[in-house]
């Protein structure tokens, strides 16, 4: 029950535009870990965190050279508060620069940090932080959830490679299913209970067992739909999914308005059918481009969606094993 209210929260804060949720550092470090190599030589910008509280710039700043970062930049929507959930009512906002350690001692001091003030509030599609994202490689940032498509429309725009976080159901938008078909994006190592927790203002109410306050005070919620989408690419892209199970009509139905049979699991889906298969869009976390190919989405012949005796499974995705 604790993760059913806590996905409701999130979900209504996208609805109401409030995105007040913050990525704790175990989740950052557990997921980036995974991307070291992209990062040598780049400049990275993390662009919908304040530098300040934000644990992406905190992450990044003392992991500087160890990934061989030529330069960090990070900007917030207007904030002149030290404060995880102010109500950006500061006249400007701001934006840090780090170019690596001065003095010796490997940790981002003050005075190592160049502070600049923005002229406008900081909105990433705004013409200065645009001119910021055009200086960047890599864009890493838990982005605001109401404001994704538009988000991820502009990296592609010019042309960004990414790691971001974003809500399970942002794979159903057309927009990033289609990036995903077209193998332009996927997603990333964690995903569900493999991100942990998001850091939550105090007037944010803590639903059941899994919520908790931390050692800091932190008030962290628990949530089981959120992922990570990036374009970069990891070993855990390229693993086969190992199948088992064999195909019988009986166990596998097919669908009323489209040629393809219907699975519950991905770990069902049958090594040996060699037509369409619809699956449940939590097979993208184990989607391999080089054994399957994704057909399409959601919808049937009819362009109604995928049915059996009448009845609507709930969105899946249409592949093709390439290995048989």
């Amino acid at each position: 029950m604790a993760r059913i209210s806590t996905n409701k929260n999130l979900h209504d804060a996208n609805k109401a535009k409030r995105d007040e949720f913050y990525t704790q550092l175990s989740d950052i470090e557990k997921e980036l870990k995974h991307y070291k190599e992209h990062f040598k030589d780049k400049v990275v910008l993390c662009n919908c965190d304040d530098p300040r509280v934000s644990n992406f710039f905190h992450y990044f700043s003392y992991n500087f050279e160890n990934l061989g970062l030529k330069r960090l930049i990070a900007t917030c929507y207007k904030n002149q508060n030290i404060d995880l959930f102010s109500e950006y009512n500061s006249e400007k906002a701001i934006y840090l620069e780090y170019n690596g350690d001065k003095n010796g001692d490997k940790i981002p001091n003050l005075e190592e940090i160049g502070i600049n003030h923005l002229n406008g509030d900081g909105d990433f599609r705004s013409k200065e932080c645009i001119e910021l994202l055009k200086q960047a490689d890599i864009v890493v940032t838990n982005p605001p959830f109401s404001l994704f498509r538009d988000y991820v429309a502009q990296l592609v725009e010019y042309d960004k490679k990414f790691v971001i976080i974003g809500n399970i159901n942002a794979i159903t938008y057309k927009e990033i299913f289609k990036l995903i078909k077209e193998n332009k994006t996927w997603l990333g190592v964690n995903m569900g209970r493999g991100i942990s927790g998001f850091i939550v203002p105090k007037h944010y109410e803590l639903y059941g067992s899994e919520a908790r306050i931390d050692s800091s005070g932190n008030r962290i919620v628990s949530t089981n739909n959120c992922l990570w989408l990036t374009n970069l690419d990891t070993a855990k892209r390229h693993e086969d999914l190992i199948l088992y199970k064999k195909y019988t009509p009986l166990e596998y139905p097919k669908y009323d308005n489209y040629d393809a049979i219907n699975v519950d699991k991905t770990k069902d889906i049958p090594m040996d059918y060699n037509g369409a298969i619809g699956v449940p869009i939590t097979f993208l976390d184990k989607h391999n481009p080089e054994q399957f190919e994704i057909i399409k989405f959601r919808k049937g012949n009819d362009e109604k969606d995928l049915s059996i005796n009448g009845k609507c499974p709930y969105f899946r995705i249409i592949i093709k094993n390439k290995k048989l």
